[in-house]
């Protein structure tokens, strides 16, 4: 097991909504929120975490697709999430559509989601005890008059895992 450490501090309590949070890497993440009335300098915490996922899986993406020697010339990642409108105002639900162009084959692209979603992403894992979040791919065609191919590879949730439920051409 290992053990992580942050250390955030609260740059402005009597009236700012900053928070810099340094990591024990030594890395900083700057936090804001969109209620602080002020101008806002960083992202909120709940948009980190969409962003976090977005980190997480498409690093694990794009090295499954190296290993498999398929050549990605574009690779852009769109996580959306939805919230509830009751405090404390979590996600309900989230999707991820990997964008890739190149000479991917699309067994290929759709396998190392799959293997994202449900085995090697933390923050995917975490992230699915608590919501929904489809998986979803876009391979966008590289020659004039292709098509793109589009696809749900992956369904998680609490206590479900629904594998390539549909796949379409667009």
């Amino acid at each position: 097991m290992s053990t992580l450490s942050v250390v955030a501090t609260f740059v402005d309590p009597s009236g700012g909504s900053r928070v810099d949070a340094n990591f024990a890497s030594g890395f900083e993440v700057v936090f804001d929120t969109p209620d602080s009335g002020a101008q806002r300098v960083a992202a909120s915490p709940t948009e980190t975490l969409l962003g976090a996922l977005a980190a997480c899986t498409s690093l694990d993406v794009a090295s499954i697709l190296r290993k498999k020697r398929q050549v990605v010339r574009t690779y852009q990642i769109a996580v959306t999430g939805e919230k509830s409108d009751d405090h404390p105002r979590v996600y309900t639900s989230i999707v991820v559509e990997h964008r890739v162009s190149g000479m991917v084959e699309a067994e290929a692209l759709r396998r190392s989601i799959e293997l994202s979603a449900t085995r090697y992403c933390p923050v995917s894992a975490m992230l699915s005890a608590s919501v929904r979040i489809e998986h979803r791919y876009r391979l966008l065609a590289e020659a004039d008059g292709g098509k793109d191919e589009a696809g749900l590879v992956v369904v998680t949730g609490p206590g479900l895992v629904e594998r390539e439920v549909s796949q379409a051409s667009a």
